[in-house]
């Protein structure tokens, strides 16, 4: 059994941990800035916890690196001082394996593309991990972690991994931040979001098994003018959101032009 420390105890520290703590790797310290965050999860595994950096023990086998990418970068000589022959890896999106390099002996990362909430339990068998590692020895340690709770594990190196980020940046944030803009106004007019769930939903399923270009509806596509500018209107005292609106239609009607080509 390999004992593992989580340098980080955020939304995806939180699930990730979860959904190890059933397998033959053993979590036994946690570490966060913040002690709620390093308490909640240590207590739901049954592992030790510390808020200070340097009280990290140095003696574990694995060293997962879940934090926020500016300390990931600024504090990477802290976070691997001491560990000898450990593999550590971290889970982000956009930060190139090679932040370890000159480091760490043993390094890699494991990126689960999803979107985490410590209220939300997801199914991690479901998720694709996507993993790379600086050798063929740490690439197979890697895998074989991911593989004890994913059913879906994929290489990647750094550079795929950037447009892979940037691409759940709109599939995920982005389109969230849209729910959230109609959630706004629909409120502010005595309506309840949940009206758009049946449409949100046959919008995703739709996409299951067409290409999103040919799931494409709306005024924008085929530009309908007259509705275009009376609901951009309608967004006057919310410059911004009448921005993204504008700036939203001109795009599906631009993309919709270039397919028809």
């Amino acid at each position: 059994m390999k004992n593992v420390v989580f340098i980080g105890a955020g939304n995806l520290a939180f699930n990730l941990a979860k959904a190890l703590y059933n397998t033959d790797y053993h979590i036994c310290q946690i570490f966060s800035r913040t002690e709620p965050a390093a308490y909640g999860l240590a207590q739901r595994i049954g592992a030790a916890y510390t808020t200070d950096l340097s009280l990290v023990r140095n003696d574990a086998d694995i060293y997962i690196v879940s934090v926020k990418d500016s300390v990931l970068t600024e504090r990477i000589t802290e976070i691997c001082a001491g560990k000898g022959n450990a593999l550590l890896f971290h889970t982000a999106g956009s930060i190139p394996m090679d932040v370890f390099k000159g480091n760490a002996l043993h390094y890699g990362v494991l990126y689960p593309m999803q979107t985490f909430s410590k209220s939300k339990e997801v199914d991690f068998k479901k998720i694709t991990c996507y993993v790379e590692g600086a050798s063929a020895e740490d690439l197979t340690a890697i895998k074989q972690l991911a593989s004890s709770i994913s059913d879906n594990v994929q290489e990647c190196d750094s550079e795929q991994r950037k447009y892979l980020h940037l691409a759940a940046v709109f599939v995920c944030n982005f389109s969230n931040h849209l729910y959230d803009i109609a959630d706004h106004f629909l409120s502010e007019h005595g309506l309840e979001f949940k009206s758009m769930l049946p449409l949100i939903d046959e919008t995703v399923n739709k996409i299951h098994s067409i290409k999103p270009e040919k799931a494409q509806t709306g005024p924008a596509i085929r530009y309908d003018r007259n509705v275009i500018e009376m609901q951009s209107h309608l967004l006057t005292d919310h410059p911004t959101w009448q921005s993204i609106y504008d700036l939203m239609s001109r795009s599906i009607h631009e993309s919709n032009k270039t397919i028809k080509q």
